[in-house]
């Protein structure tokens, strides 16, 4: 198996130590943040005499990932190292000037999972912005994505639904690793950072997770294993409706369900579809948080048996698409801020929510995203990093 050597590890190497030697070192990051000894980034460089660690960043969830999804984190001084911790997901998500001051150089080493609206990747761009407003070069570590450099699935984003959950015109599944996205940010969308990649050594695009041999930190709480991030791109569409997409249990999107739904009754009608590289399981659970808390659930459990035939997204919303045409009229779509739908959020329009009402098939939905995908794959391409 192939030693996959990360960013953070090959900082300190002869080749890229000048990015950062005799500078004042900002650091963006969180639990994840480390190297394959699991050392923390944060303590290494703070231990390091070729700089000065002189102030944290924590994304959502905090710098130690103890934050719920969706609260508000609190600026701090770091308790190990003494530096003080701004944070990027309170009062605003983006360092200004004061936050900035006395940094050198910005450094970015945080754990992404491949998916459009895991938050971390606009902290990261709006990070770069800022940067670029002052001067300040920025550097990102790069890490694999744990789902491999290949798959790109989903819709494109509608800019005109832009969010903290997907600011730019990207599918789901975009495929390239966190360093090759910032590239492409920064380009594509005038970010004007002065920005350097340290690059990962030993990484192919066909690599998932487990091929890396690299120790899976949980990079939020809903995301305690490798399990659970592989089938995200699918399931996180679920926290735009009435259905527990599993949060509260010890398996957050692996499992969805709500108690008006009959799991064995969900469960055979999935399997019958025959979908690639995936079975389905009827399963009953309590949620200890969120939707339905306390509540029983029943619906089923995802569980990729192939996982190089595995599709999250179209998985995802087939089994979405079963759930409404089972349970017509208890299915909902959830909404926020009076009217305004979770789901075109996260799906980053309201096309895909309306032709699901209109009575849309799954495979009339990918053929109009593989078409939307034309245009970024040409973009993407152009910033590739690895074989």
């Amino acid at each position: 198996m192939r030693m996959v050597i990360l960013g953070n590890e090959r900082l300190l190497g002869a080749e890229f130590v000048s990015l950062i030697r005799g500078r004042r070192v900002g650091l963006i990051t969180n639990h994840s943040g480390v190297n394959r000894r699991l050392q923390a980034t944060a303590d290494v460089l703070h231990q390091c005499s070729h700089c000065k660690l002189v102030a944290l960043y924590g994304p959502e969830h905090g710098i130690r990932g103890d934050v719920a999804d969706g609260m508000a984190v609190a600026s701090s001084v770091d308790p190990r190292t003494g530096v003080p911790v701004f944070s990027l997901y309170g009062t605003t998500q983006q360092p200004d000037a004061e936050m900035l001051s006395g940094v050198e150089v910005m450094v970015y080493d945080i754990q992404d999972v491949g998916a459009r609206f895991y938050t971390y990747v606009y902290t990261m761009a709006l990070s770069m912005q800022a940067c670029a407003a002052q001067g300040i070069p920025f550097v990102v570590l790069d890490r694999p994505n744990p789902l491999g450099g290949e798959r790109v699935a989903g819709n494109v984003l509608d800019r005109a639904f832009a969010s903290f959950v997907g600011m730019y015109p990207i599918p789901v599944q975009y495929g390239m690793t966190i360093g090759e996205l910032a590239c492409l940010f920064n380009r594509e969308y005038g970010l004007g950072a002065e920005l350097s990649v340290v690059p990962l050594s030993g990484w192919k695009r066909s690599m998932n997770w487990v091929e890396c041999s690299l120790p899976w930190v949980p990079p939020s709480p809903n995301m305690p294993t490798f399990d659970t991030a592989r089938v995200y791109p699918g399931t996180c569409f679920f926290e735009g409706t009435n259905v527990s997409e599993g949060r509260g249990t010890t398996r957050p999107f692996e499992q969805i369900g709500a108690p008006y739904m009959d799991g064995y009754e969900l469960a055979a009608y999935l399997c019958s579809r025959e979908l690639p590289g995936v079975l389905f399981r009827p399963v009953f659970f309590r949620p200890a948080c969120s939707k339905y808390q306390g509540e029983v659930c029943q619906g089923v459990q995802i569980h990729v048996i192939a996982p190089r035939q595995f599709q999250a997204v179209r998985t995802g919303f087939e089994v979405l698409a079963a759930v409404r045409r089972l349970w017509p009229e208890q299915f909902a779509w959830r909404t926020s801020n009076g009217d305004a739908y979770s789901f075109d959020r996260l799906a980053g329009t309201d096309t895909v929510r309306r032709q699901l009402d209109a009575g849309a098939s799954v495979d009339d939905l990918l053929a109009a995203w593989a078409r939307q995908r034309e245009g970024f794959l040409q973009q993407r391409a152009r910033y590739l990093l690895y074989a």
